[in-house]
């Protein structure tokens, strides 16, 4: 059995005994069904892990015994910032999910002209915490010990006009130059993925005035999450380490 991947909220700063957090705790009592002496991995978003062994559980409450810190990155040396505008339903969820998996290290959900999701600031508050832990979850399943951050909603110009030495992308079909395109090297990335119905003429022209650079991935117009995934996996091949 695969020792499971269990994140912690709070650093772990000394070796010894430590109580999960009741998320935690409620995966591994009700779900897991684990036990006292099975192990866990832990990691605080420091980027090491922590391997522990159970030795109290039960539905609500779960404590472990730290045994070591282990140093262990799985970074990408490409540091990615992903815009994307809000989808529809599971869309962005997924969006959040396997962008994590690739090696996202920021994520913030934006606000368009032909963006299809309203939300009010109660239900977003909901969605951020929601989305928040898409991502906590991811990590513990690919092997991240550093977890992105979902951002609070965000204009679109807002976000485009925030200060960045990053190089500043816009997925657009009409582009001249694509991904294979881009000048060596690179290590920072600023990519802005527009909503179903895509941008408007006039947001594109403000994404120009703000450096946004037009990049183009295939000949084949893609959905908003296909867009994302696609983009983010070129640019990891590229200039990351995937491939």
């Amino acid at each position: 059995m695969r020792v499971p991947r269990i994140y912690h909220p709070e650093r772990i700063n000394t070796l010894g005994p430590v109580s999960l957090s009741d998320d935690a705790a409620g995966h591994i009592g009700r779900v897991l069904r684990m036990q006292p002496e099975q192990e866990v991995l832990l990691f605080d978003g420091s980027g090491a892990e922590f391997p522990a062994t159970i030795t109290e559980v039960s539905k609500k409450h779960v404590q472990v015994n730290v045994t070591q810190r282990v140093e262990k990155s799985s970074e990408s040396p490409l540091d990615i910032h992903l815009g994307q505008v809000v989808s529809r339903g599971e869309k962005m969820e997924f969006t959040i999910q396997k962008s994590v998996e690739l090696g996202v290290n920021t994520i913030t959900p934006l606000i368009s002209e032909r963006c299809g999701v309203k939300l009010d600031p109660k239900r977003f508050e909901k969605k951020l915490h929601q989305w928040q832990k898409i991502a906590i979850a991811a990590c513990e399943q690919c092997g991240r010990n550093v977890v992105p951050q979902v951002r609070p909603l965000m204009k679109l110009e807002d976000w485009c006009a925030e200060k960045d030495d990053a190089l500043k992308l816009n997925l657009h079909p009409r582009a001249h130059y694509s991904i294979n395109t881009l000048p060596e090297p690179l290590t920072k990335v600023r990519l802005l993925i527009g909503p179903e119905g895509g941008l408007s003429v006039e947001e594109i022209a403000m994404t120009e005035n703000y450096k946004f650079a037009e990049t183009l991935l295939g000949p084949r117009v893609l959905r908003t999450e296909t867009a994302a995934l696609t983009a983010i996996t070129a640019l990891q091949v590229r200039f990351g380490d995937l491939g």
